[in-house]
């Protein structure tokens, strides 16, 4: 019968971005696996290989020092095309790979076993790989590791997706949500692309929790991120940082753009009216900081978002503030 799945590339690639975990930083775990991987089957070099629309990207990678290749030269793209492990015994002899540049150049690929990275609803999303420099058999036995490893590296993957959801709301934890502050920062470090932090905090939420309950509080919470993940763009991500306090995180967003943004965010809550015996209605205040030379690091970039945040709450809550970018000047 035919496997659709394995023809449905746009399914893929959703499946992929559910994880949200490329250009993410190392991660032991998936260290850990590779480094097995390694000394069980005695190769130089294993990755955990995500095959994008146009790259493969390494989550782990012992042995290669680049991140990621190009998917048209990658063995791992041919690896999940199929169910079954790959096994290509002598590179050099294979009409696939003999003129592949990561066979005859520096890295010097001669034998290759790749086992595709299924998720629970049968897409295959990369491999795990291992990857010899000399021509090699791979017995049934290491195939048979390098599946039940495989299965260990998804298991990883769906406990880190769980892990990274706060219960109450599905928005980011604050781990996962500076893990794509981080994430930001590289990007914008490397070609100055522009994003912006939008931190919000429900004003007055201690007397909704003193004056109706902790239950009406959470279905406080529900309503307020219901409304922003409806206002907010795909590519804008949620964070709940602690408590009542969140943080959206807009991607190709100037300062200017942010600032819009904020203010529907702040319309919209503004607005709201939350199912309750009496109806409910809150405001929240804003905090906007866009990426910037002073603002490198995670830490520092939420520091200047509270900051922010903390001066519309001073200026009388239920409005917008913003932490002005420090200008550099040239030596």
């Amino acid at each position: 019968m035919p496997d659709d799945k394995l023809n449905d590339e746009a399914g893929r690639l959703a499946a992929l971005a559910r994880y949200d975990i490329l250009d993410s930083p190392a991660d032991g775990a998936f260290d850990r696996i590779t480094e097995l991987v390694r000394a069980v089957l005695g190769v130089p070099i294993c990755a955990v290989s995500l095959v994008d629309t146009d790259r493969q990207w390494f989550k782990s990678h012992p042995g290669v020092d680049a991140s990621e290749t190009a998917r048209e030269i990658a063995f791992c793209d041919h690896t999940i095309r199929g169910r079954d492990a790959m096994i290509v015994c002598d590179a050099t002899q294979d009409s696939r790979f003999r003129e592949n540049p990561l066979v005859t150049g520096e890295l010097g690929i001669a034998s290759y076993a790749g086992v595709p990275l299924e998720t629970p609803d049968g897409y295959n999303i990369g491999t795990l790989c291992a990857i010899d420099t000399r021509p090699r058999d791979f017995d049934p036995g290491q195939i048979a590791i390098l599946k039940s490893l495989a299965a260990l590296v998804v298991d990883q993957l769906e406990l880190r997706n769980m892990a990274d959801r706060d219960s109450l709301t599905g928005a980011l934890t604050r781990r996962a949500f500076v893990a794509e502050v981080d994430r930001k920062i590289t990007l914008f470090d490397r070609g100055q692309r522009p994003a912006a932090l939008v931190m919000l905090d429900i004003d007055h939420f201690k007397r909704v929790n003193d004056t109706h309950g902790h239950a009406v509080g959470d279905k406080v919470i529900r309503a307020v991120v219901q409304a922003c993940q409806g206002t907010r763009r795909p590519a804008d991500t949620l964070g709940r940082l602690g408590g009542e306090e969140f943080c959206l995180l807009l991607a190709e967003t100037t300062e200017a753009a942010a600032i819009q943004a904020a203010q529907r965010f702040c319309y919209g809550l503004r607005n709201l009216v939350i199912d309750n015996d009496p109806p409910l209605r809150v405001t929240a205040s804003f905090g906007v900081a866009a990426i910037g030379a002073d603002r490198m690091t995670a830490d520092l970039w939420l520091a200047a978002a509270d900051s922010a945040l903390y001066e519309a709450k001073r200026n009388g809550r239920n409005r917008v503030a913003v932490a002005p970018l420090v200008e550099t000047r040239a030596a």
